[in-house]
């Protein structure tokens, strides 16, 4: 009996080392392909040009973002906003503030929000994928209904236009920049749910899974060493791609006036809230948080495309 057990323990385990290295060699391909990618390359400039101004952005800001030093030339010349110049590359806003210490400062707030909402729709849901994909795969017909119940949940969910359910999440949470994050990672929890799910269900018939079902291997190790890490590569690339969503969704909280209660603090959103009473004499105060968001989202947008080229075997040239 013994012997039958160290038997199928050392199949077990020559069997999850070679998993292991195939796996290690698929991802290394995907990184040689994200390498020799120009949209790749372009979108990972682009972050981390945005991750860098993020950093140090409030230690290079010329001047403070609240602080009204310019305030009395805007009242002077009132409808009249200055405009770029040597002091303020940007100009001023309508308290006299200069934009581009705000534009700076303010890219640290929108990438926290993006970060931290991606962060909450990605842990909660792969928790719920991973509950309702090892269900399916594994847990016979009582698991069947546990994944039916989750789905049926998550479907729910699904229902409801995103930024919908984000303004009614913001609306009932009360107005802050915390709530923004709850609101917007939120709305990212079903969609990594059901992608980890499916993805599991994909790799529950595969031969590898079938082959420690028949030495014997218990359950919970074939799903936390076998599937579920074989079923990640497509909720990295989603990652990726929700980091976008996150920074958009976020701005539109904060521009409907969801977002950070004090005006004070800058975030893109916020600044864009602001500079839409202003948009006939001052539009260059929208347009640049404007195309920093745009900009951001593409590069996230771009990167996560290129990943999910370089590691989805249908894409690949």
């Amino acid at each position: 009996m013994s012997t039958k057990t160290e038997k199928i323990d050392r199949l077990a385990s020559l069997m999850q080392q070679h998993e292991t290295t195939v796996g290690a060699s698929l991802w290394r391909e995907a990184f040689r392909r994200l390498k020799a990618s120009k949209m790749a390359v372009i979108g990972a400039a682009i972050i981390g040009v945005f991750v860098v101004v993020a950093i140090v952005g409030p230690w290079v800001a010329p001047h403070s973002p609240s602080a009204q030093i310019w305030r009395g030339e805007v009242l002077v010349n009132q409808g009249e906003f200055v405009g770029a110049r040597g002091e303020n590359w940007f100009g001023l806003d309508h308290l006299g503030r200069d934009m581009f210490s705000r534009f700076l400062v303010g890219a640290r707030q929108t990438l926290l929000v993006g970060v931290v909402s991606m962060l909450i729709g990605l842990v909660v849901g792969a928790l719920i994928g991973v509950a309702s994909g090892a269900s399916a795969t594994l847990g016979g017909r009582a698991g069947q209904r546990v994944d039916n119940v989750i789905m049926r949940f998550i479907d729910m969910m699904l229902s409801l236009p995103s930024l919908l359910l984000a303004v009614s999440i913001a609306a009932v949470m009360g107005q802050s920049l915390t709530t923004v994050m709850i609101a917007v990672g939120v709305v990212q929890i079903p969609i990594f749910a059901r992608l980890l799910r499916g993805s599991m269900l994909a790799q529950g018939g595969s031969d590898y899974v079938l082959a420690a079902k028949a030495l014997g291997v218990r359950k919970k190790r074939i799903v936390l060493t076998q599937i579920l890490p074989n079923s990640l590569s497509p909720v990295i690339v989603q990652a990726t791609l929700s980091l976008a969503t996150a920074i958009i969704e976020a701005a539109a909280l904060s521009y409907l006036g969801l977002g950070n209660p004090d005006p004070a603090v800058p975030e893109w959103g916020v600044m864009l809230s602001q500079a839409q009473r202003f948009f006939d004499n001052a539009p260059m105060m929208a347009v640049y948080p404007a195309v920093g968001i745009i900009i951001t989202a593409l590069g996230f947008t771009l990167l996560g495309e290129a990943m999910r080229e370089a590691l989805d075997p249908k894409l690949r040239g």
